[in-house]
């Protein structure tokens, strides 16, 4: 089944206009659950309640406020706060081009795929391939569903993707947080935990190799409670010690990646008494 578009717009930049369709690049695959009631194993229903008025609210009764301050509240009608929103335009106006590798992926939210609309197929097209080739990334403002995104458009998979951004405010400060800076690290130290990169690197990005585990495990044991099936809680892992020798771990961790290394040599040698025996037959005669 073909992707269902969610929306519509335009890319310009300079006097181009590209007519686009959105769509969804990604959808979360993770397990929820519902609230059961135990005594019947029923879904319930969440009621909204007012502690003040101790009584439960219709959805008719309800207005939106913001907290200006501690359990102090402004109120908003629906009226109010679609004049507040964005203009209901298509336009995704590129701002300008950066290369992509000085934009930090912190900011990114959320990625659509574009793909050309009717007659914007050349535009689109030429925009793709103009990118690549100068290797820079668009970044505009786009209004989605009232509100205004800041987005940054790249040239992928020989096709457009779209990634809504967080805004400069939006980020918070990684200064705030202590970094480790008061730890002294020998050169030793780091001259292991290269060679421990080193041994785990890779050329490429390989996301077929990542499965969500726990996903599966909650599936499967869905399926069994499903058929009735007998379950048996099984016991938790054994928490890992806490590192306290940095040396230690990463001389470790080392070990254990030659030795993955080296036991198709093991096999190997395996054919050497065969040798041997040949080699000794041939010295008899």
């Amino acid at each position: 089944m073909p992707p269902h578009s969610i929306g519509s717009g335009a890319i310009t930049f300079g006097l181009v206009s590209i007519p686009v369709k959105l769509y969804s690049a990604a959808s979360s695959q993770a397990v929820s659950f519902n609230l059961l009631h135990a005594k019947c194993g029923n879904r319930i229903h969440q009621q909204r309640h007012c502690p003040v008025c101790n009584e439960v609210v219709e959805r008719e009764d309800l207005v939106k406020g913001y907290e200006f301050a501690k359990d102090r509240y402004v109120k908003f009608t629906d009226e109010e706060i679609k004049a507040l929103e964005g203009e209901a335009s298509k336009a995704i106006e590129i701002a300008e081009f950066v290369p992509l590798a000085k934009v930090d992926p912190i900011y990114f939210e959320k990625t659509y795929y574009l793909g050309p609309d009717k007659g914007g197929e050349k535009a689109y097209r030429l925009l793709a391939d103009a990118m690549t080739q100068a290797g820079r990334v668009a970044l505009a403002k786009f209004v989605m569903r009232g509100k205004e995104n800041l987005v940054l458009i790249r040239s992928a998979q020989k096709g457009l993707m779209l990634h809504t951004m967080y805004f400069a405010d939006e980020v918070r400060n990684f200064d705030e947080i202590s970094k480790g800076e008061s730890a002294k690290i020998s050169g030793a130290e780091t001259n292991l935990a290269l060679r421990l990169i080193d041994e785990l690197s890779n050329e490429q990005f390989s996301p077929e190799r990542y499965e969500d585990e726990y996903r599966q495990r909650v599936l499967d044991l869905v399926q069994k409670k499903a058929e009735g099936k007998e379950i048996t809680i099984a016991e938790p892992p054994v928490q890992r010690a806490q590192v306290i020798d940095l040396m230690a771990a990463l001389k470790e961790s080392l070990g254990k990646q030659t030795a993955k290394e080296k036991k198709p040599a093991v096999r190997a040698k395996s054919a050497e008494p065969e040798k041997g025996k040949k080699r000794a037959q041939s010295a008899k005669r």
